[in-house]
């Protein structure tokens, strides 16, 4: 009972295999328990869109990115924020 009103205080966290017990009593997945449902939710609508938007060369673009040196990273940051800034003037 104390490790419950640990949690429900946020003085802890459960691990996973705690929560499946209460998982299955409210008849919800333990990730939503865990993480909320908000973010349980938007996890694969950002998959969705991603794999809609873009191709697989740029989803590449998209995944060699973080291993690029910072100052390149930069550059490809600003390089895309003057395009985006370029192409929403017309609107």
């Amino acid at each position: 009972m104390q490790a419950v009103r640990r949690w429900l205080h946020g003085e802890a966290i459960p691990s996973q295999d705690k929560l499946q017990v209460p998982a299955e009593w409210l008849n919800v997945e333990p990730q939503v328990l865990r993480f909320g449902e908000k973010t349980v939710r938007s996890v694969p609508a950002a998959r969705k869109y991603w794999g809609e938007a873009i191709g697989y060369q740029e989803r590449g673009g998209f995944e060699a990115f973080p291993a690029l040196p910072s100052p390149q990273r930069k550059v490809l940051r600003l390089t895309f924020a003057k395009c985006h800034a370029k192409s929403n003037q017309g609107k």
